[in-house]
């Protein structure tokens, strides 16, 4: 198999690195905006570096790796499309959902694939919280409080091309929410603070943020947020029922410390941030990737399930501006017209 990975930054490396040393694929033809990057990155995995993005749909590749900045993503995602080629992209579509809706209408008429880059669905903790609610173990489900906290907060040029934090990091915990309980957000009240670097109130963004969900059968979900959390890098979720309650994220390297006189010890290595804390999910996405293009199994995460966390993220980014609490019919967006 051969497949060409559009984007040779941080995450485009960590990408390039596990296709390169996948059974199933052959040849890897890696690009960037910047050609230097790329064949650096391509003579440290035995790769080839192309021009430029217009040689990986002509030099015959059999599937597509997006891992480009965000403002690239919807382009490409039509590009591959109408080349009938299958694709990974990093989420999100696109900051906005006209764009998200335009890239998904192209995936849609040309009947080809695109998966997504939630990689925490393939994350051991979020699958075994996944498993124990669909299978019962809680009861009924009535809590689930989820959070994602950065050590160090991304750079000003990210943050301003980012969509802010609940389209770009919080995205993930909606998703998650959606996927662990198999219920849909009907409700949002979300606020946020820029309290923190000034890079934030410059940027007209949050550096910590809070919202409650309510989903379709009447459990609460809160989402909490923090971009400089001193202690390490922070990624849990608490699903509370009637009979049980689960964590994910909870271990030697969570970035907690108990007060408790007999609480365990804070720490050794807590996570530095999400590369080393998500590396198997990572690379677990895109084994699946693979075996979807080899037509092994169904798609896991298809742009339809990008869409709708990114709604959740919309309705939460209206009710933090507007101080109230948003129903997601709110946030339709054209979304019945495109996929009906």
């Amino acid at each position: 198999m051969r497949i060409g990975l559009i984007g040779a930054g941080r995450i485009g490396t960590l990408h390039a690195a596990t296709l390169s040393r996948h059974r199933d694929v052959g040849a890897l033809i890696v690009t960037d905006v910047d050609p230097a990057r790329a064949h650096t990155l391509a003579d440290r995995l035995g790769a080839t570096a192309a021009p430029g993005t217009d040689e990986i749909f002509t030099w015959g590749v059999d599937a597509v790796v997006i891992t480009t900045g965000t403002a690239a993503h919807g382009e490409l995602i039509g590009r591959a499309a109408r080349s009938g080629l299958p694709v990974f992209c990093e989420k999100p579509i696109a900051v906005d959902l006209p764009g998200t809706l335009a890239a998904l209408a192209e995936v849609k008429a040309a009947g080809t694939v695109l998966q997504m880059g939630f990689q925490r669905r393939f994350d051991a903790g979020y699958a075994g919280a996944r498993e124990a609610v669909r299978a019962g173990r809680l009861g009924r489900l009535h809590t689930v409080r989820a959070l994602t906290a950065d050590r160090t907060p991304p750079s000003a040029s990210h943050l301003r091309v980012s969509g802010g934090f609940f389209r770009d990091t919080l995205v993930h915990d909606f998703d998650m929410v959606r996927w662990v309980t198999g219920r849909e957000v009907v409700e949002v009240y979300a606020t946020g603070s820029d309290a923190g670097p000034e890079v934030f109130r410059e940027t007209a963004d949050a550096d910590t943020a809070a919202a409650v969900l309510t989903l379709d059968d009447g459990t609460l979900a809160t989402v909490t947020g923090a971009r400089v959390n001193g202690a390490g890098y922070d990624v849990r979720m608490e699903l509370a029922g009637e009979r049980d309650t689960v964590v994910v994220g909870l271990d030697d390297r969570t970035p907690i410390a108990s007060t408790e006189p007999a609480g365990p010890p804070p720490a050794d290595k807590p996570w530095p941030g999400f590369l080393e804390r998500f590396a198997a999910a990572y690379e677990g996405e895109l084994g699946a990737f693979v075996q979807v293009v080899r037509g092994e199994r169904e798609n896991p995460c298809d742009g339809w399930e990008a869409l709708a966390a990114l709604r959740v993220a919309e309705a939460c980014e209206i009710s933090r501006r507007e101080r109230r609490a948003v129903r997601m019919e709110e946030v339709s967006g054209g979304l019945e017209t495109v996929r009906g």
